[in-house]
């Protein structure tokens, strides 16, 4: 069984070597020694995620991603992430950084809430950026 899989709602991912990227997303949960069972990326637009946001999060406003977490937390980790395509390509315009770059940090910043990090306070946040700058420089390295 494939630990990592992405699927299209309403938009399709653009990248080479998607498998590669899937075994990378998977090998996070090992470097965090976090037992991954099941992880699907659904890739979709800002209006299929500003409707996710309202209805299940009641929050009227646009995100980048919604995780879902669907395993007790004594289980291996099964998850669902919801990720906006063009709020990913909006951020990396208003961040200077690259379309693949911030659909690594998204895509990666899924992952490692699903590890445990949050994203609430000033020292979370300084925790996951750090967390998220150290796997897409590895994601680099390791091509």
């Amino acid at each position: 069984m494939q630990l990592v899989s992405f699927h299209s709602a309403d938009k399709q991912l653009t990248l080479k070597n998607k498998t590669r990227l899937k075994e990378f997303i998977a090998s996070i949960f090992d470097h965090e020694s976090k037992p991954l069972k099941k992880l699907d990326y659904v890739f979709c637009s800002d209006e299929y995620l500003l409707q996710m946001n309202n209805d299940f999060l009641q929050h009227d406003y646009y995100t980048d991603i919604i995780t879902f977490p669907l395993s007790d937390k004594q289980q291996p980790i099964v998850g669902e992430v919801y990720v906006s395509l063009d709020r990913v390509k909006d951020n990396a315009s208003q961040h200077n950084a690259s379309v693949l770059d911030e659909t690594l940090r998204v895509l990666f910043h899924g992952a490692l809430h699903l590890c445990g990090y949050g994203d609430k306070t000033a020292k979370e946040i300084k925790t996951m950026r750090a967390k998220e700058d150290f796997y897409i420089n590895l994601f680099h390295v390791e091509q």
